[in-house]
Order: structure tokens, then C-alpha cells, then sequence
């Protein structure tokens, strides 16, 4: 039986591409995908039991992190078992038949646009861009209206599912552009032997150094900090949730770490142990 996956987004988006990605390499299997309008209504649907899983963005390399998902993580009670990291390639989308000249308008969402508008002022400044909602639904759209003079950026698992032709590949500013996307599954077992990356939350007192000591003793007991992220606490002047992803050989090693900065902190909390995808 599928895993029933929510993505926020449409089908054909990449969200649905990492989905596809990462339950084929882990399960042999192509998931069943449960369409979220929003990231907070993905972790609905998980909750509710309209999904067994999820698959959700949490980074770009040329836009950084989701901040508001970080907060999401840490608000609802499911931990991370995997990642995915998926190269974004945008693609020029349109009717079978159709040229490059034929296109008048393009649409798409507007983190397409912003990727991949040096291509369309050098190559085809005659086409106007028009900002949606989703990549996906605006592939979607093209072909179920049949919109001849219009085009889409999207991906190619768009292209294939709604049944148009590719008029320009990869058409991205940035071609190392990747998004790194968490799989929030609790139907994932990891042995601790094969756990390598840990995701966690914690606070700290509002005293000179404190980061910085927390920082040191986990240098001391080989822990890699991949990434730190800081975000306000709501009510709480000046203080602030940090957001950390450790990378580390053995995971005795990581525990005893942990060990050694919870006296230090006020509150931590174990976002996710998983295998990592790097």
C-alpha cells in the first residue's frame, strides 16, 4: 500500500519530485500525494491522519531557509527520519506544437520568476511573466485550458503528468540551485548505528558568551554544525529559539555532547536523529 505523503503544493510540483525522490530510494515505491495549500495545513493533514507522512522545504541555496516552517517543527509533534536535497531546474513549458516565438505570457510562482528572469530578458523579452500560485498549477492550467500563447515554468515531472512539451530546459539564473527538503515520517525506523545528523531546538539564558560556550563543547566533541538559526520567542524581549543541524560520526559521540550541554541550556528539543543525505 502507498504512503499517503503531504506536500504543500500541487501535483507535478517539486515537492511531489522530492516525495517520488526519496520513498523510491527508501521504499522502492511511488507515494500517494496528499495536496496541502499551505505548510501549516501539511502538518494538519499529518495530524488529522490524512497523511501518513510528509515532505517539507526547509532551505534553499540561493534563497535560505523557511523561516516560518522552523517555527512549524517545533509547534507540532513529528519528528524528522530523513532528508532529501533535489537540484531546481525550472523549465519553459507550453501546448504540443507550440515555439518559443508563439508565447506571449508565462506563468508561474514568483520564486520561478525571480530565478529565472535573465533568461526570459535576454533570450525573449516579448513575454510577459504573470505571478501564480504554484508551478505545478500553473502547467495545470495551460493544459486543461488548452491556452495556446501561454506558457509555464515548472518542473519536468509538470511537463510529464500534464502532458506538454518543454520548450527550453534548466532556464534557472543559478544552475547549483538546490532546495533541501525534510521527511517527516513516523513510519521510518533508524537505527542509531546508521544516524549521522541530528536537527534539534534549544534556548539559552540571556547572559554574555552563552551561545559561544554551547558552540565550543560541541566543537570539542567532534559535533559539525551544518547550520544555526535564530528566531525570536514570541513575549520574550531579546531572547531567541536556535535552530541547529549537527553532522557527526558516531552517534555515542553526539549523545555524549548532548549530555554535556544540557546543564548550559533551558530547554532542548530533539527535532529529528536521521541518516544524512550528504
Amino acid at each position: 500500500m502507498a504512503t499517503r505523503v503531504a506536500i504543500q503544493g500541487f501535483s507535478g510540483c517539486f515537492h511531489e519530485q522530492a516525495a517520488r525522490m526519496f520513498y523510491r530510494q527508501e521504499r522502492d515505491t511511488v507515494p500517494e500525494i496528499v495536496e496541502c495549500t499551505t505548510f501549516d495545513g501539511l502538518f494538519r493533514a499529518l495530524s488529522s491522519g490524512r497523511a501518513d507522512a510528509a515532505v517539507m522545504a526547509i532551505e534553499n541555496t540561493t534563497s535560505g531557509g523557511l523561516l516560518p516552517n522552523y517555527e512549524l517543527l517545533r509547534k507540532y509533534p513529528v519528528r524528522i527520519k530523513g532528508e532529501i536535497y533535489l537540484p531546481i531546474h525550472q523549465n519553459l513549458m507550453a501546448l504540443p506544437g507550440q515555439k518559443l516565438e508563439d508565447i506571449r505570457e508565462v506563468r508561474t510562482h514568483y520564486m520561478a520568476i525571480n530565478q529565472t528572469r535573465a533568461f526570459f530578458e535576454e533570450k525573449c523579452p516579448w513575454i510577459k511573466m504573470v505571478e501564480s500560485e504554484d508551478t505545478a498549477k500553473s502547467a495545470a492550467d495551460v493544459a486543461r485550458d488548452h491556452l495556446e500563447g501561454v506558457g509555464a515554468v515548472a518542473s519536468t515531472l509538470a511537463a510529464e503528468l500534464f502532458g506538454l512539451e518543454i520548450l527550453e530546459a534548466s532556464i534557472e539564473t543559478y544552475k547549483e540551485n538546490f532546495t533541501r527538503f525534510l521527511i517527516l515520517d513516523d513510519g521510518i525506523e533508524v537505527p542509531p548505528e546508521r544516524i549521522d545528523k541530528a536537527s534539534i531546538c534549544f534556548t539559552l539564558p540571556h547572559t554574555p558568551g552563552s551561545l559561544a560556550h554551547i558552540l565550543t563543547i560541541l566543537s570539542f566533541y567532534d559535533m559539525n554544525l551544518t547550520r544555526i538559526q535564530s528566531l525570536p520567542i514570541p513575549g520574550k524581549k531579546w531572547q531567541y529559539f536556535f535552530y541547529a543541524d549537527i553532522k557527526f560520526d558516531r552517534y555515542e559521540r553526539y549523545s555524549q555532547a548532548l549530555s554535556a550541554v544540557r546543564p548550559l541550556i533551558e530547554d532542548l528539543t530533539i527535532l529529528g536523529e536521521y541518516v544524512s543525505a550528504i
